[in-house]
């Protein structure tokens, strides 16, 4: 082979190796960061793009969301108690040419960031409100990382506390407390029931009693009702019987009240003034004689009977 044709098999592969190394591929995730001899000079989007190899460098940044797990550490409480805190940290870079160009080392420092305000943070807290406001310091510790980050092209998405833990001598103090606090609700509970049913008895009670009372009342009312429309009937039938047989009735017994000297003074005026013709009638007609044989009646018989008309004549004039 000759002189001409080896410089040619030389130049053919150095031009292939300049091809290949002026290529670059950005992925979707991902934008480029050119730099032509030491200076920034463009950002390259995703896709295919061609660069000048030995001039131009490029810098790939990853644009995607990230996490970082914040070490734990002790952190003092206001009440001067000792609790052991962890944190994660979800961060996305917004500005490629800050998060690489305005600081060193991004990562390590929102690390180190978010462990100082951590503990600045849960120093203004008691342990109790340590504890139960998980939500409040989460919101806190985004909002200060995010103000720093701001100046690095890097946002702040999320921040999350994993755990807080007392010492165990606080979190004995603590189990003994909640089991207090279930076994007072538990009383409560019971006590409340009771007093619950204590209620119902007694509501159930009244409306027995009430029901009872209302049950004799109307037994009382249909009684009275049986009893007045028994005496309506009966006034009725009276209405309706015969003026001569109720006659024939006072005169029946007549003989046997007259002999204890008793005056009859019937209740109706008709029927007395009827019956007081009767008696008249009877009076003025002559008694017949008995027989012979017959014990004739007592002489004082007839005078007493006439007494007894004379008397009833008196009393209705």
């Amino acid at each position: 082979m000759s002189f001409a044709g080896v410089a040619l098999v030389i130049l053919g592969v150095f031009l292939l190796i300049m091809l290949l190394l002026s290529v670059k591929v950005i992925r979707p995730y991902q934008k480029g960061l050119v730099e032509r001899l030491g200076k920034f000079n463009r950002i390259l989007e995703p896709g295919i793009h061609f660069i000048i190899p030995f001039m131009e460098r490029v810098k790939v940044v990853d644009m995607r969301e990230h996490v970082v797990d914040v070490p734990p550490q002790e952190v003092i409480c206001k009440d001067n108690v000792v609790v052991t805190v962890d944190a994660v940290v979800y961060y996305q870079i917004i500005d490629p040419v800050k998060a690489v160009y305005n600081v060193s080392n991004f990562l390590m420092a929102i690390i180190k960031l978010a462990q100082t305000n951590l503990r600045a943070i849960i120093g203004e807290m008691e342990l109790d409100e340590t504890l139960s406001g998980r939500d409040i310091i989460n919101a806190r510790l985004r909002e200060e990382l995010d103000k720093i980050t701001d100046r690095w092209g890097v946002k702040i998405t999320r921040v999350e506390i994993q755990r807080i833990d007392p010492p165990k001598d606080i979190q004995e103090a603590m189990a003994k407390q909640m089991t207090a606090e279930r076994e007072k609700r538990a009383m409560i509970l019971i006590a409340e029931g009771k007093k619950e049913s204590a209620i119902k008895e007694a509501e159930g009670q009244k409306q027995a009693a009430i029901l009872k009372a209302e049950g004799e009342k109307q037994r009382q009312i249909l009684i009275a009702e049986g009893q007045a429309e028994a005496i309506r009937k009966v006034l009725e039938a009276l209405k309706m019987a015969d003026e001569k047989y109720l006659t024939l009735q006072y005169i029946e017994k007549m003989p046997e009240l007259a002999k204890y000297g008793n005056l009859i003074v019937p209740y109706d005026t008709e029927a007395l003034i009827g019956l007081l013709r009767v008696l008249q009638k009877v009076k003025d007609t002559p008694l017949p004689r008995p027989p012979e044989n017959e014990k004739k009646p007592a002489e004082g018989s007839e005078d007493q009977v006439n007494e007894q008309l004379e008397k009833l004549k008196e009393a209705m004039e």
